[in-house]
């Protein structure tokens, strides 16, 4: 798959861009603040109906303007494709697939499947819990429509019983009727995490290992689950057993939303024994993993939006890297820097085939360019 041609208006600072892009590499280059991360967001955002950075729709809108679109050309399956986002303030959001409107936009993802490292990745190490649930379900719901299916479920029947919970109330019909739908979710939610967590171990040591140059650290990734605690496997006994620890604190306090992965290098916990090389190396493993695992599940190769990911790198790891983004098993790369040796060296070793911008305050200026003979 790749995007040949984006178009946005009022996309956070960029004002208005047309860009042709290489089916290969796409590099843009300018200081921080210009709007290289910003063109990025709205290629996921195409993908994935919100941005990468957790900014609401509103906050998308360039400052002093009421709308804000963005429409992407696709080669999908050797087929073309037009995805289109009218964003308006006060208005519910539009996105179009071949100008018909998607009537729900869960039905969009992983139609056009993408991955995104960037800075804020260390967040994935740092962070808690619910910051590695939403980069699990991000993953898995682009291969997965029924696992995506039985997340919306089971989020929906999750605020019921908070609902509940907050305003005191005590019917166990109500309360049986809404963990119902909880535990027929969990049954799908909890098994394929695990399985999916097993499936990617193996390739993302596989890409660490490749990245730090040797065998000599250990790492790890092993899924934590909720139901694991539980006496049947199941989510009911745990919701039985919290129901008067729940009502007490007002808050469901057990099941998938509840779900983590431990991260582990040496048998230690990251968060407290990575370096923050270490800790780098491992978040873009876990990206380029990611990427093998939606292209072997969906056949079509992500498009790879790699938003200044060199910084706290020694210079081997990123020539590793480098070899690796830039080799025929990947495809359309888009690749963000402040630094021109870097994206030189990428494009040194592409064969040709690249566009180069330059980035200022939201204008991108095509720079150089090249094509295989």
């Amino acid at each position: 798959m790749q995007l040949n041609h984006l178009s946005l208006a009022n996309f956070k600072n960029i004002a208005e861009a047309s860009l042709d892009f290489s089916p290969k590499i796409n590099c843009f280059l300018g200081n921080n603040g210009m709007g290289k991360s910003n063109l990025l967001d709205a290629i996921f955002y195409l993908s994935f109906c919100k941005s990468f950075s957790g900014m609401t729709d509103a906050m998308l809108m360039r400052r002093g303007e009421d709308y804000a679109m963005a429409k992407g050309l696709y080669l999908r399956r050797d087929t073309p494709e037009e995805v289109s986002l009218g964003l308006a303030r006060g208005r519910r959001k539009t996105l179009k697939r071949g100008g018909k409107e998607y009537q729900r936009l869960s039905q969009h993802i992983g139609t056009f499947p993408i991955v995104m490292a960037a800075p804020q990745d260390i967040d994935l190490i740092r962070g808690t819990g619910e910051e590695r649930r939403r980069w699990m379900d991000m993953v898995i719901s682009q291969s997965d429509s029924r696992y995506l299916d039985a997340l919306i479920r089971y989020a929906g029947a999750l605020e019921q019983r908070n609902r509940l919970l907050r305003a005191g109330i005590v019917d166990h019909t109500l309360y049986e009727a809404i963990e119902t739908q909880m535990c027929a979710a969990a049954e799908y939610i909890h098994p394929t995490r695990e399985k999916w967590t097993e499936r990617l171990s193996g390739i993302f040591s596989r890409y660490y290992r490749a990245i730090a140059g040797d065998d000599t650290e250990t790492v790890g990734l092993a899924f934590r689950g909720s139901l694991h605690s539980s006496p049947d496997g199941t989510l009911r006994p745990l919701l039985d057993s919290a129901r008067r620890h729940d009502e007490a604190v007002r808050h469901t306090s057990v099941g998938p939303h509840r779900d983590d992965i431990d991260f582990t290098l040496d048998l230690m916990p990251l968060r407290r024994c990575g370096s923050q090389g270490q800790c780098k190396t491992f978040t873009i493993a876990l990206r380029l993993a990611q990427f093998e695992f939606l292209l072997d599940a969906t056949g079509i190769k992500p498009l790879l939006l790699l938003d200044d990911i060199f910084d706290k790198l020694d210079a081997d790891r990123v020539k590793r890297i480098m070899a690796l983004v830039t080799g025929s098993h990947f495809g359309q790369i888009f690749i963000t820097d402040t630094n021109r040796r870097h994206l030189d060296d990428i494009i040194g070793r592409t064969g040709g085939d690249y566009r180069l911008w330059s980035v200022t305050d939201g204008t991108f200026t095509l720079a150089a360019s090249a094509s295989p003979a």
